[in-house]
């Protein structure tokens, strides 16, 4: 695409995520970095002259230039929905990091004024757009395991009291929003009931066992999900050393063991079901580069981001189902 016509992006909040948004718009042909705002304008500046852009300190002085045309929320979680609004109002795409808000309604909100303002809102999910991922998703629909049965997923890192404490709004509720299942848990989440879901309820439990937050360093929920099948989220934040995060999903034909964005099992009783030989994918930047250019191209295309606000609330509501459980002590419908 020449330079002209590449799709004009901007970056709210300069923080660690935000780099990983620059480096995908840096490599991607349709994009380009010509805005950043940071309530830091130290920060903010030096993040600017690092990657070409114009930096703006007030947030309103950057939705109201003509310029830009997509706006990246790289924020705390708790300033998503606000912000993404805002920016929907001006008249700008979205793409709004994960999750896209820390309450059902605040989603929506987003979706809906997006929506309104006629403007294109994605959700960042980047293990979404691993290849043997993508493949699994077109095995599965399918029918490739028949009914499925059980479908569980398991995220077992590691993030020291020292990480938490290293900014403010870590491990809170009014900027997290949550913990192990919010802010680390919630790829896996979205992956596990993108591929098999959609999830009708949950019965949960959350606490902070080890570390001093306010929210939960591990949680457990089990699933019911629309199709028949049951399941379990087991996440924490506190193994040592780090597990990574491992999907397995058992239908009457056989069994998925998926981790770490690679395909690690894949049996089928009675065939043989041969695997592609995928493209190298490193989530971070891969998945997020993905996004980008996809965004571009939606843009300039007139269609919908490969990974909409409709799709990013789905995993939002079993996170917040499973805190509302442990709250309740009772199983939590989902709408």
């Amino acid at each position: 695409m020449s330079a002209g016509n590449r799709v004009r992006f901007a970056i709210i909040g300069c923080g660690v995520i935000a780099e990983v948004h620059a480096e995908g718009i840096a490599k991607v042909d349709e994009a380009e970095l010509v805005a950043v705002c940071d309530a830091n304008p130290e920060k903010g500046r030096a993040f600017a002259d690092k990657y070409g852009a114009t930096f703006y300190e007030r947030l309103e002085d950057l939705l109201a230039t003509p310029e830009v045309e997509v706006v990246n929320v790289c924020t705390p979680s708790g300033l998503h929905a606000e912000q993404a609004v805002m920016a929907a109002r001006a008249g700008k795409h979205v793409i709004c990091e994960k999750p896209m808000a820390i309450r059902l309604e605040d989603a929506r909100l987003i979706i809906e004024e997006c929506r309104k303002a006629g403007v294109k809102l994605a959700t960042v999910f980047p293990r979404r757009m691993a290849p043997s991922a993508r493949f699994l998703k077109s095995f599965l629909d399918g029918g490739g395991l028949g009914r499925l049965t059980l479908c569980d997923a398991f995220v077992k890192i590691y993030r020291s009291q020292q990480y938490y404490d290293s900014a403010g709004w870590r491990g809170t509720w009014a900027m997290d929003g949550g913990g192990a299942m919010m802010n680390q848990g919630i790829h896996t989440v979205d992956l596990l009931q993108w591929l098999v879901g959609p999830v009708e309820s949950v019965y949960g439990r959350a606490s902070a066992l080890q570390r001093k937050i306010e929210v939960e360093d591990t949680a457990l929920a089990l699933l019911q999900y629309r199709g028949g099948a049951m399941g379990m989220l087991n996440m924490t934040t506190t193994v040592y050393p780090d597990q990574g995060q491992r999907l397995e999903i058992h239908g009457e034909k056989g069994t998925v063991i998926y981790r770490e964005d690679s395909i690690e099992l894949l049996e089928v009783q009675g065939e043989k079901v041969g695997l592609p030989t995928f493209e190298s994918f490193n989530v971070l930047p891969d998945g997020h580069r993905i996004q980008i250019r996809d965004m571009a191209l939606a843009v300039r295309e007139d269609r919908d981001p490969i990974v909409t606000g409709e799709e990013g609330i789905h995993s939002l509501a079993i996170i917040l189902g499973t805190y509302e459980s442990s709250r309740q002590r009772a199983e939590v419908k989902l709408g």
